[in-house]
């Protein structure tokens, strides 16, 4: 047996190795630079800390991911592996201590993200220790064609001068052949070995469709379904509404996303390992390090912002093999939403110039100067203070932070969650006794309505402008509020702390990192686009399409997709479906669900019908979504 699958079986107990582990681990024993393009689920992980554990000194694993790079440490640490993280908050102090050890105590890991090697101190630091394997982890980052284009990763290719004869071994999950290519010449690697496992999932089917009525066609699947399923979502409120929907509906429903705290994700994703939930509904903060083998279905309630990543969340599902199911749900509006969202939001220069400015402005800082200051920073005060809207401007911050520009300690989020626990009737009750209250309170409820129901973020900016009071007029009615009982009130002192890590040169700064901007809008402008063309393209099979995008090219259709099913079935002769819908709606107004059911026919023909309909101005539509046949 060889010393690596030892290794394989003492820490993480499998007997063998998946496809292409055995080959990159040898690659890399072997001293060559590696390139691995391992879609999700390959095991990427174990081809460096299997070898690194074969070898004296220390693996540096290079990783953009804070809660990656801390899971992998803790886990590694649970196998008595000795694993460290260099990662923000750590105070210069505790770093040379962190950094001492790795020297002096026998450590097998160095993680750290790609800005630590921008300071020289630690770059210095790390020139002295006996690395014997520098893994980059989520290499895509390095490419500008990349999903997550980050210009620190630019800067691992400089270790190559201080360690000639280390292994360089880049690892990713997703990336098209010109991210690929880019990153090879990015990093510097030389001859480098090319592992690359074929994206196609044969078991898993791609499913999509249009239909009005999501929530009716997710309990049609899952009861088609009843084994382990992730719903995704867009936001945290969709996580609790869909998850409650389902529970009213008898399955058995959690929700994760990242506003809970460490307990409640802990919790809810017990629940749902130990299959005691049928299903999770989440946003995009849930499934890093997920490895659940018996997921049969991943549905999508909206438009992903690419293929790189619904193909990632997509392939959660099947992982022990049997036959599951990918599907994603959709309907007109879903376009005009995902614009919005993922377009509409996208900082040009002149946005960035105009943030910059007025974000140095904010907190007085001189032409010239301003490197290595830091403040507390609340974007939803900026914002208002200059009208700016709140996503563009996140999204501007979010871009200036990855160019190193400046940098933000933690994720914006709101310092206060409230929830009314008595009833409506009570609250109604309340204004009316407290009539000086009542506009503040009436707001609230307006703008959130679900706050009866769950925790709810609070903007107190946002409250306050729409109020009309100031915000410590507010702030001293939910103190009293909270007094009464009347809400359940937390507040937490969690505004970010934002550093400037160069001096203020207004158009100079900006004009540096501009090239970088139009790429990633161009970029992300065409990964839309190829979401459409996914979701549109009624003539070829959906796993094709998958991976003709990921630069794979076959001949041969899946057979289980949606393009493909439709195709063996037996085409409806539209008609008489036609006909059938006509005579229905004569007797009544019926919604396209009912439609459905009556005439016994799959959604997507009868939605083909009624669009027909429609466009020939037989039927209208009435406000509560129900068909009528026109007079």
């Amino acid at each position: 047996m060889s010393e690596a699958l030892k290794i394989l079986q003492k820490y993480w107990k499998h007997d063998s190795f998946r496809a292409l582990q055995s080959e990159i681990i040898d690659s890399v024993l072997s001293g060559q630079d590696t390139f691995a393009l391992l879609p999700t689920g390959g095991g990427k992980s174990v081809c460096f800390q299997v070898p690194a554990l074969m070898q004296d000194g220390i693996c540096l694993v290079i990783s953009p991911l804070v809660a990656l790079m801390k899971d992998q440490v803790a886990n590694l640490n649970k196998l008595n592996i000795k694993a460290i993280a260099l990662t923000g908050g750590i105070k210069s102090d505790e770093m040379i201590d962190l950094l001492d050890n790795c020297q002096f105590g026998n450590y097998k890991f160095l993680y750290l993200s790609p800005e630590r090697l921008q300071s020289d101190w630690i770059l210095e630091r790390i020139k002295a220790l006996p690395i014997n394997l520098i893994t980059i982890d989520e290499a895509h980052c390095v490419s500008q064609w990349g999903h997550d284009f980050r210009p620190a990763y630019l800067k691992i290719a400089n270790l190559k001068t201080h360690f000639p004869n280390t292994a360089f071994l880049a690892l990713t999950a997703t990336a098209t052949p010109k991210a690929k290519n880019d990153i090879i010449n990015e990093l510097g690697l030389e001859n480098p070995q090319i592992f690359q496992k074929s994206f196609a999932r044969k078991n898993i089917a791609y499913m999509v469709f249009e239909t009005e009525d999501k929530l009716f066609r997710i309990e049609q699947i899952l009861k088609k379904n009843p084994e382990s399923s992730i719903i995704y979502v867009r936001n945290r409120k969709s996580c609790t509404t869909i998850a409650t929907q389902l529970n009213a509906l008898g399955f058995k429903a959690t929700y994760y996303h990242g506003g809970l705290s460490s307990k409640e994700k802990d919790k809810n994703m017990k629940l749902w390992i130990q299959d005691e939930a049928q299903v999770i509904v989440a946003t995009n903060a849930f499934g890093m390090g997920i490895d659940k083998a018996n997921v049969k279905t991943v549905i999508h309630i909206q438009l992903p912002e690419n293929l790189e990543n619904y193909y990632q969340e997509a392939g959660r599902a099947g992982r022990n093999e049997q036959k599951a199911f990918a599907v994603l749900l959709t309907n007109p509006s879903d376009i005009i939403q995902a614009e919005n969202q993922f377009l509409s939001i996208l900082a040009d220069k002149s946005f960035l110039n105009s943030i910059y400015k007025k974000l140095c402005n904010y907190f007085q800082i001189a032409y010239g100067e301003g490197i290595n200051e830091q403040f507390p920073f609340n974007l939803n005060h900026f914002c208002t203070k200059y009208n700016f809207p709140v996503l563009k401007t996140y999204n501007a911050f979010q871009f200036l932070d990855r160019q190193g520009i400046i940098t933000l300690s933690q994720e914006f989020s709101e310092k206060i969650s409230l929830q009314f626990i008595i009833s409506s009737k009570e609250v109604i009750r309340y204004t009316s006794l407290n009539t000086n209250d009542e506009e503040i309170i009436l707001t609230i409820l307006r703008t959130y309505p679900g706050i009866y129901e769950i925790q709810t973020a609070f903007n107190l900016t946002l409250i306050a402008k729409k109020s009309h009071h100031s915000e410590s007029e507010i702030l001293a009615l939910l103190h009293k509020l909270k007094e009464k009982e009347i809400i359940a009130y937390n507040s937490k002192n969690n505004d970010a702390l934002l550093t400037f890590n160069e001096i203020r040169e207004d158009e100079r700064t900006i004009s540096k990192v501009a090239k970088y901007l139009e790429n990633q809008n161009q970029l992300k402008k065409e990964q839309f686009s190829s979401v459409l063309k996914y979701i549109n393209d009624c003539t070829s099979c959906k796993s094709k399409l998958i991976l003709s995008y990921f630069g794979e090219e076959t001949d041969e259709d899946c057979g289980i997709c949606s393009y493909c099913i439709t195709k063996k079935n037996k085409k409806t002769d539209v008609n008489s479906l036609t006909k059938e819908i006509i005579a229905l709606l004569k007797t009544a107004d019926l919604n396209s669900r009912e439609l459905q059911i009556k005439t016994n026919n799959n959604s997507n023909d009868v939605i083909f019908v009624i669009q027909d309909l429609l466009e020939n101005e037989k039927i209208t539509i009435q406000a509560n979504n129900k068909y009528t046949l026109k007079i």
